[in-house]
């Protein structure tokens, strides 16, 4: 018999970690070549590792809700042979400044006294315990944070949250007491104590659902967004008949075709990266007080997943793709991103976000941005309107397909000019789309 070491896989070049969100296999189950052993998550994507042997599950190196790095292993199969078997070694994978972070946890293991976790009736990821022990945290004081993890387990960003206002509340408290020494037993109005943050109803027939770890992710990003940028919108409508029209004319072929369908989303996607060529100043991100000019025009496209909750998957070398490329690339994101099929290098890397708000009947919208880029495009409902239409012979009322183009960006470093000019590029290209054109 021999031993295979399950390895955390490399997941993408900016993942460097991941949580352990549910062990499919026990020890002792039976497990086949390629068959998901465990679901793991991101901070984008859930995804299931699968193993790369037959045989039997004999070991499982971390529990629900551990915080796993890139190439360690997570679990042992037991094969049919002699010889000891594992995955190849991926140490050259993980970033260097978790390799420093490793590094700096082992020697705080040698030079910091441990505290003797186990005694504990609490379960804390060996991981937690060993942040605990860098920062000097005792078991009491471990043991009083509120964990937000699966039935109250504290993790990574409950323990760094309460290490980064450790500081502050342990000042304020002291000159509070050295000042009012009389008031100490009683909370003072800027000192806010550990308490349960679980709501009471005072209806009897409300429901108090506690939000899943994405929409939390979700909303943690939001608030950062808007307190993070400068938002600010420009609107413009466009004249989409053609673009309508055409694509009744050839949807059919496209799909016998190409053996895909044919949406208005690639048309729209296929504007934006030839107006991104044109203004690569809105192809940029933010960080600190430096500007990044990314080279590559990298789209992300909000999707719905059935659950509610928004993920936005990317489009990698947008201007590259003709027609065909764009609308395989858009069904094959959406139709994954809907069964939950993403790997966690399919959201990384954007450059410019695209949503369509249109989709569930909004005229239009002023979108967040999606950090650290600094601009989003929201695309409207195509709707029937009466316009006024130019001609040689004179202007006449009639019957068009118009749809409002609303895009938010950063005023830190996109001004008014450049918003805005953006966005009537992209209206102008799809306003002299080629109706004889072929797919």
């Amino acid at each position: 018999m021999a031993k295979f070491e399950l390895k955390l896989p490399k997941m993408g070049e900016s993942v460097a970690e991941a949580t352990v969100t549910n062990w499919l296999k026990k020890v002792g189950d039976k497990i086949e070549m390629d068959e998901a052993v465990l679901e793991i998550a991101t901070d984008k994507v859930d995804s299931e590792v699968p193993s790369e042997v037959a045989g039997t599950l004999v070991e499982i190196l971390f529990n629900t809700d551990d915080v796993v790095q890139v190439g360690q292993t997570i679990a042992i199969i037991e094969t049919e042979g002699s010889a000891v078997a594992s995955t190849p070694e991926v140490k050259a994978e993980v970033p260097v400044a978790v390799a420093e972070v490793a590094k700096a946890v082992e020697v705080a293991k040698e030079t910091v006294a441990p505290a003797d976790f186990s005694a504990s009736d609490k379960f804390f990821s060996p991981l937690v315990k060993n942040i605990a022990k860098e920062e000097g945290i005792s078991l009491a004081e471990l043991e009083s944070i509120a964990g937000s993890g699966k039935d109250g387990r504290v993790n990574k960003e409950d323990l760094l949250n309460y290490i980064k206002n450790r500081g502050s509340q342990t000042s304020v408290q002291s000159s509070v007491a050295s000042a009012q020494p009389v008031l100490e037993t009683k909370p003072t109005s800027n000192v806010k104590p550990e308490t349960s943050t679980v709501p009471v109803s005072v209806n009897g027939g409300d429901e108090i659902v506690e939000m899943d770890r994405m929409r939390k992710l979700i909303s943690k990003y939001m608030v950062e967004s808007v307190q993070t940028s400068a938002h600010v919108q420009s609107f413009i409508e466009v004249d989409v008949t053609n673009i309508v029209k055409w694509r009744d004319k050839v949807k059919n072929a496209f799909e016998k075709r190409e053996g895909e369908k044919l949406t208005f989303t690639p048309i729209f996607m296929e504007a934006v990266a030839k107006a991104l060529k044109d203004f690569p100043g809105m192809n940029i991100s933010v960080d600190g007080e430096f500007i990044i000019k990314r080279k590559n025009i990298n789209l992300g496209m909000a999707a719905a997943l059935l659950n509610g909750n928004l993920i936005v998957p990317v489009i990698k070398n947008a201007d590259q793709l003709n027609l065909v490329g764009m609308a395989k690339a858009v069904n094959d994101l959406g139709n994954r991103a809907k069964a939950g099929k993403l790997k966690p290098d399919d959201t990384q890397g954007g450059t410019y976000t695209v949503t369509n708000v249109g989709t569930f009947g909004s005229v239009f919208g002023t979108p967040i941005i999606n950090q650290p880029q600094v601009g989003i495009l929201a695309l409207g409902a195509i709707r029937k309107v009466p316009a006024v239409i130019e001609t040689p012979e004179g202007d006449f009322i009639g019957i068009r397909q118009k749809m409002f183009l609303s895009h938010s960006y950063d005023h830190r470093v996109v001004d008014g000019a450049l918003g805005g000019s953006f966005v009537k590029r992209v209206a102008e290209y799809l306003e002299a789309f080629d109706v004889n054109r072929d797919f």
